[in-house]
């Protein structure tokens, strides 16, 4: 279901508030969303000695969906049309299932910062898809911020290693981005009818259903982890995926796919910071400068400029009506 627009002068917002104003609680959704995935990088690599890549993404998909079931307690249920049913599964087998995966296995040949690089290509394609496919189209702005944000994830690969990463871990990774990407632009049109909280609860059980096969092998790791294994794989579960998700859903909800993606150029930088609080690794000088770089360009795509005019999906989601059922009903409608 589109939202629809109130006609006449409403349903054409000003550029700026298109591209550069976004409200707090947004912004606050957002920073916990990349403080928690550039975690996940952290946690992955220390309890992948401990779980295969694919019991792990079983043990946090279902912890994940656990905690999200918690918080739809007491919360209107909203029966999901035919198309919604569909988008969600799609981002649920993409997103969740198969992401996960691929994201674990390549974390087995790749440090965090490589992978976080290459993961992190996602916004790119799927800023282009959200042009293409959700009729969001491209702003001046964004396309620039995308651009100078993607050279400085580049530098941050290059500056942790990125620069002979290859084979089968490269492959995995760039498997990952694109069912990233693929799970966002299913999830934006799904969030048209449907809570955030429960697209967001249905899509992790979508992806814990899907790797069931591998329950055999995850009785068989939990047998042998160690307990502090087992709490990492709990943390996954519950902030990177039920908490983090849920700030995503709310965020992606309140503005256009294309721009909240380039936010996760964020992720490489801080995961290189959590890396070297917790892990005690000194980032170079590169990646320290890739960092500066892919902050400046998220900066620049909300910039509150004109090379572009607002788009058709832009003028939707400022003026139609936000879904129901979620944290946000306090703030609904006009965003700002």
């Amino acid at each position: 279901m589109k939202p629809h627009l109130s006609g006449g002068a409403a349903a054409q917002p000003p550029v700026a508030r298109q591209i550069g104003a976004v409200p707090p609680l947004v912004l606050a959704a957002i920073a916990v969303t990349v403080l928690a995935w550039a975690s996940a990088f952290i946690v992955i690599r220390g309890v992948l000695p401990h779980f295969g890549p694919g019991p792990l993404s079983l043990l946090r998909l279902a912890i994940g969906a656990a905690a999200l079931a918690v918080l739809l307690i007491g919360r209107p249920w909203v029966k999901p049309n035919r198309r919604a049913w569909l988008l969600i599964i799609g981002c649920g087998l993409m997103w969740f299932g198969v992401y996960n995966f691929a994201l674990n296995t390549a974390e087995q040949t790749l440090d965090g910062g490589t992978t976080a690089m290459i993961v992190n290509f996602a916004p790119i394609l799927t800023a282009l898809g959200a042009g293409l496919f959700l009729r969001e189209g491209i702003p001046g702005w964004l396309a620039v911020g995308a651009g100078v944000a993607f050279l400085g994830v580049v530098l941050i690969g290059f500056g942790t290693g990125g620069g002979a990463a290859g084979g089968t871990g490269l492959l995995w990774a760039l498997a990952a981005a694109l069912t990233y990407s693929a799970g966002v632009l299913l999830q934006k049109p799904a969030l048209g009818s449907v809570p955030p909280s429960q697209v967001t609860w249905l899509a992790c059980t979508v992806g814990a259903v899907s790797s069931l096969p591998f329950a055999g092998e995850l009785l068989a790791d939990l047998a042998s982890a160690p307990a502090a294994a087992t709490m990492g794989v709990v943390y996954l579960g519950i902030v990177p995926t039920a908490l983090a998700f849920s700030t995503w859903g709310y965020a992606l909800a309140r503005m256009p796919a294309g721009q909240l993606s380039v936010s996760s150029y964020l992720v490489p930088p801080v995961a290189i910071l959590l890396g070297w609080l917790f892990l005690g690794e000194v980032p170079s000088a590169v990646a320290i400068v890739g960092g500066m770089v892919c902050l400046l360009g998220v900066a620049l795509s909300r910039r509150r400029g004109r090379l572009a005019g607002p788009s058709a999906a832009d003028a939707n989601a400022a003026e139609g009506p936000q879904p129901a059922g979620n944290a946000g009903d306090v703030h609904r409608g006009r965003a700002g």
